[in-house]
């Protein structure tokens, strides 16, 4: 199991090369360029941060941090303040326990977010990784606006499937998703629901719908909702996660194609104002490389000096 940890933070670290070169190296330029403390050296250290996607809101936070530890601990080389900006970024992604209730007890996990995302592939390999655990696994194939969304999950994931033809009531196909996972004993009932955004009114029907099946169907299960955004949107993600926020009670996110993008700040950003958790990050295509995120180990990859 440590070694699966060290591997894929060593694709973490890989995974991340363009944001960190988009942060880090500006970073590394303005610490080792400034002789003073001053407005122009917070300045610059803010246009970084943005650069690299952390948000506006999120980079003014970090950077009164800052000013306020270096006043505090009389801070006067530049470069000394690579620590103590490193530990504000790292605060601002510490929500406490991430917790993944859901893996141990009867649960129902619906996944949302817009089509393109890696939704579909997120949900196969979490699929995936909990049947490795020994958990049953149920797949519901509630997207059904999709033709290609139930050929890839059966494609991704090695576990039961329900599904309905094209163009069914997603709420049908939860309903008979339900009835398999209860005569299985499943573990986990894992939907994947609404790739549509641009009619907020319509989505929220529908996961309103959906929610009242499994209140109805399946009142003791827990319930587990999480929305895959695609972190090489950046700014779009965030505004994303806040337009499905209005739409369904979110407690997790699945933050994906880490590894393409030089935004990778966002992860920080969601965390920091949304106040939802990234629980679950995505650096390549393999079924393992969906793995659960930890922001010790995101802020150690973010600033690692070289792959480890």
């Amino acid at each position: 199991m440590e070694e699966k940890k060290k591997g894929f933070f060593s694709r973490l670290v890989e995974g991340l090369t363009k944001t960190r070169e988009n942060i880090v190296s500006g970073m590394d330029s303005i610490f080792s360029g400034f002789s003073a403390i001053d407005d122009d050296f917070y300045e610059e250290l803010e246009e970084t941060l943005i650069m690299g996607d952390m948000g506006i809101q999120t980079t003014m936070a970090v950077i009164e941090d800052l000013k306020k530890n270096v006043k505090e601990q009389h801070i006067k080389d530049p470069e000394q303040c690579r620590e103590a900006l490193i530990a504000s970024i790292r605060s601002k992604m510490d929500l406490g326990e991430n917790a993944y209730e859901f893996e141990h007890r009867k649960s129902v996990v619906l996944v949302i977010g817009v089509n393109g995302v890696g939704k579909t592939t997120s949900i196969g390999k979490l699929a995936d990784q909990l049947k490795a655990e020994g958990k049953k696994v149920v797949l519901a194939a509630a997207d059904t606006f999709r033709a290609a969304a139930i050929d890839q999950l059966a494609e991704w994931a090695g576990v039961e499937l329900i599904a309905q033809k094209e163009g069914s009531d997603p709420a049908a196909v939860i309903y008979d998703a339900i009835s398999a996972a209860k005569s299985r004993n499943a573990d986990v009932l894992i939907c994947d629901t609404a790739g549509r955004l641009h009619n907020k009114k319509n989505l929220m029907e529908e996961l309103k719908k959906i929610n009242r099946i499994i209140d109805k169907e399946y009142p003791e299960a827990y319930r587990e909702t999480l929305v895959v955004l695609d972190g090489t949107t950046g700014q779009n993600a965030l505004v994303q996660a806040r337009q499905f926020m209005e739409a369904a009670d979110i407690t997790g996110i699945i933050l994906t194609k880490l590894d393409g993008t030089a935004k990778g700040g966002i992860a920080v950003a969601i965390q920091s104002e949304l106040g939802i958790p990234v629980k679950y990050v995505g650096v390549g295509e393999k079924i393992d490389d969906l793995q659960k995120f930890n922001s010790e180990d995101f802020v150690k990859a973010l600033f690692a000096k070289q792959p480890e």
